[in-house]
């Protein structure tokens, strides 16, 4: 039997105070001195009095909550991310669903990224524990039990956007019924959907730009959503509070080696978490810098980028290989960026957008090659951003009636749509 520290003979006094009293009192008219019970020595105290329920057993551990939340994840995001940091706060551990690839495309349409890339997304979040591939679309009752038999998960989480099958039904309507559901607030301002529509529209806005005499005009596709890149502007509004959400709030220590790599990281993809994951284990302190839209924009060109700078910038901080970021970097590396930041190695990977050089500019990393703390990093993936890109582009069809498909739920939530408290 296990006891407390010595703070239970304490808690003994306070709790059971007339108990005591009288076991003094009657050592006292005994004749034991205090000298006698010093012979028996404090250790064998707590067995003697134990059994007269002075004191207590030791406190067992609090059980830990295990939270499970599951998705499509295709076309990763911030808000996929502020979802999952959500659901971990519900909870102390986080198990994660990827949904298969064939139920992705029975519900929903053709997913823009194969299983292995997605759980690479999921797997790289700061907030996420474990992850389950292949999960269902649905939760059915055999899953269900699966969840909190196998998997030990005390709740099931989602979004206050509605989930539903093909035939109308809830798809979490098991898991409420069972009431072991939790909801957490959607991040409004963007969604595979539209992600996909700035994909298709950046398209748009190059062919345009390339032909601008109007000579060979593009087909309208008879789409509400086909807008040019100008006009879909993002409905995200970056607040400091959410930034604080995502930041580890941690510098490195006096000592540390800080790693910097620099880049776009546009659509946030399974070849940018590879990439930082090497960088990370090169050093103590991974330090991202993410070039402003400008910068963006003149090096890859109209329509360009697909996510705006704040968008960019939340996605990189939920990677649990990143430290820390610098919204906005400039494109080059100076020698006073290496000293503010104690910069020991900036890094580069050798997979990147084929026209991110202009001609005739100056090397933006002659600076540390100079110094000596400059490094080629073997990118593990060849995934870029427009590698992604041309996936759409090459299925423009079928994205273009997925988003149809989900533009509808998309109107009716919003017509629909109440406050829901969280973050």
């Amino acid at each position: 039997m296990e006891y407390e520290s010595s703070s239970s003979i304490w808690d003994g006094v306070y709790y059971h105070p007339h108990l005591f009293g009288g076991l003094m009192l009657t050592a006292a008219l005994l004749g034991l001195s205090t000298s006698y019970f010093g012979g028996l020595g404090y250790s064998y105290l707590p067995y003697m009095w134990s059994d007269l329920g002075v004191f207590y057993k030791k406190k067992s551990e609090k059980k830990r909550i295990r939270v499970y939340m599951d998705g499509c994840f295709d076309l990763m995001h911030y808000g996929h991310a502020n979802a999952l940091r959500q659901a971990k706060a519900l909870g102390d551990e986080l198990v994660v669903g990827v949904v298969s690839d064939e139920e992705i495309v029975a519900n929903k349409g053709p997913p823009v990224l194969s299983m292995e890339e997605r759980l690479a997304l999921v797997s790289g979040l700061k907030w996420v524990d474990e992850v389950i591939a292949n999960a269902p679309y649905a939760i059915t009752e055999k899953f269900m039990n699966s969840l909190f038999n196998e998997h030990k998960i005390d709740y099931i989480i989602h979004g206050d956007d509605p989930c539903l099958l093909p035939d109308g039904t809830d798809a979490y309507a098991l898991a409420k019924k069972a009431g072991r559901y939790k909801q957490i607030k959607r991040t409004e301002g963007v969604s595979s959907t539209d992600i996909v529509e700035r994909i298709l529209s950046s398209l748009k806005d190059a062919k345009a730009c390339e032909n601008h005499d109007n000579t060979s005009p593009l087909p309208s596709d008879d789409h509400k959503g086909s807008q040019s890149n100008s006009s879909r502007i993002s409905q995200f509004l970056p607040t400091s509070r959410r930034i604080v959400q995502f930041s580890n709030g941690k510098g490195p220590g006096p000592n540390a080696r800080v790693v910097y790599i620099d880049g776009a990281f546009d659509l946030f993809h399974a070849g940018h978490v590879e990439i930082l994951r090497s960088a990370r284990q090169l050093g103590d302190f991974l330090l991202v810098g993410i070039h402003t839209d400008q910068i963006v924009s003149e090096h890859r060109g109209k329509g360009h980028p697909i996510m705006h700078l704040h968008e960019r910038s939340l996605s990189v901080l939920a990677c649990s290989y990143v430290d820390e970021v610098i919204i906005g970097a400039p494109w080059e590396v100076t020698r006073d960026m290496v000293t503010t930041f104690n910069i020991s190695l900036v890094v580069h990977g050798t997979v990147a957008e084929s026209n991110s050089l202009l001609a005739g500019e100056p090397d933006p990393y002659a600076v540390p090659k100079s110094m000596g703390i400059f490094w080629m990093l073997d990118s593990p993936k060849n995934t870029t951003t427009t590698s992604v890109a041309q996936r759409i582009v090459a299925n423009h069809e079928a994205y273009l009636k997925r988003n149809a498909k989900k533009a509808e739920s998309e109107k009716k939530y919003y017509a629909e749509k109440v406050h829901v408290s969280g973050d």
